[in-house]
């Protein structure tokens, strides 16, 4: 990540003023920064609580150990919970000279922009209506000095509202995560998200399984709690890559309440093991999938 201070091309907040050709600076600034992101990964489910930030926390935690350049944006403007997942406490800072938003550090390799780093009280409402939200969403990729990436996460809240559209139509070329839990009242969900991604032309890297069964603390023995292999059946239906399945684990709830992802705990467990072989799922999918190439590359 390149210092905060190293671009001049800022834009001070509400200039909407368009160049010869009609295009924003705004529009421009996005554009500048987005070509400097090779993979955008966009987070989403249709269905609330199937652990969307808890995917995408150990994800971009795990790629950042593996030596990628990794940013997360967390969109959720209304439950916002990334900074918590990884124990971050200080909010964002500006740059006096060039007016850009500097991402909050994790560790070397990663970084953080959430609406909850924007707030003085944690606990206060974000009484938002969908404009404020769109406009929110442009400038967190506008105006932040994210600098050159390897991969930038977007965790989203449930459903396919404002945030959603947002995000596909200011990153175009966003490769959709869509997470889901096996049982079927989640499912349901994740298909109706499935056809919203289609009916936006979006493109789909692949569907994640999530809670995937109980694994026992005592003796490691696997309970169905909530099924198993739904997510792994949708993704045959749809024709869609099965990126992996992360199974409920004790160690998944100790590593959120210290703020810590479970993929950087020295303890081994079932969760861990999961979500580093999602990791590796995504970077061979990003790398290998000739849909992905043509859209990232083109």
């Amino acid at each position: 990540m390149s210092s905060c201070k190293s671009r001049p091309d800022s834009v001070k907040d509400g200039d909407i003023a368009k160049n010869a050709f009609g295009v924003s600076q705004q529009e421009l600034n996005i554009q500048s920064v987005l070509q400097r992101i090779r993979y955008k990964l966009f987070v989403m489910s249709g269905k609330g609580g199937v652990g969307k930030s808890s995917v995408t926390v150990n994800t971009a935690a795990a790629l950042a150990a593996k030596g990628f350049k990794v940013g997360i944006l967390d969109v959720d403007i209304h439950g916002p919970s990334v900074p918590n997942l990884l124990g971050i406490k200080s909010g964002l800072e500006v740059d006096e000279k060039t007016r850009r938003i500097c991402p909050a550090p994790y560790s070397e390799n990663l970084f953080v922009v959430s609406m909850d780093s924007l707030l003085r009280d944690k606990d206060s409402a974000v009484l938002w209506r969908g404009p404020k939200k769109t406009a929110a969403i442009r400038q967190f990729v506008s105006d932040v000095e994210w600098g050159e990436l390897d991969f930038l996460l977007i965790d989203s809240p449930p459903g396919t509202g404002d945030e959603h559209m947002t995000v596909l139509k200011t990153i175009p070329d966003a490769l959709c995560v869509v997470v889901t839990t096996p049982q079927e009242v989640s499912l349901a969900d994740v298909r109706k998200a499935i056809n919203f991604l289609q009916y936006a032309q979006s493109n789909v890297l692949g569907i994640v399984e999530n809670m995937s069964g109980l694994v026992c603390p005592h003796c490691g023995g696997e309970i169905s709690l909530f099924k198993k292999g739904g997510g792994k059946a949708l993704a045959e239906r749809y024709g869609l890559p099965f990126l992996g399945a992360v199974p409920l684990d004790p160690a998944t709830v100790v590593a959120a309440d210290v703020g810590r992802p479970v993929v950087l705990l020295e303890e081994d467990s079932h969760a861990k093991k999961g979500f580093l072989d999602l990791a590796e799922n995504i970077v061979h999918a990003c790398e290998n999938s000739l849909e992905v190439i043509a859209s990232v590359h083109a």
